[in-house]
């Protein structure tokens, strides 16, 4: 019987061991999908910051030509 119960450890063992493997994959894939998504909100806020200074910039030559015409 002590080769069975050494059977049975040693299958325990590979068992858990896959269960750790697999759970990891898990997590892994989980961590990537939050990583995509906080590189598009990323994008996104670059986006719309670029916008706005596009924005800015406007104005900023719209007061310029203002000013030079006053002179």
């Amino acid at each position: 019987m002590p080769v069975g119960n050494i059977e049975v450890v040693i299958l325990s063992i590979i068992i858990g061991t896959l269960a750790a493997i697999v759970y990891s994959l898990r997590i892994l894939v989980l961590m990537e999908r939050r990583m995509a998504r906080i590189d598009e909100n990323l994008f996104a806020i670059t986006k719309r910051i670029a916008l706005e200074e596009i924005k800015i910039e406007k104005e900023e030559k719209k007061i310029e030509k203002k000013l030079s015409r006053r002179r």
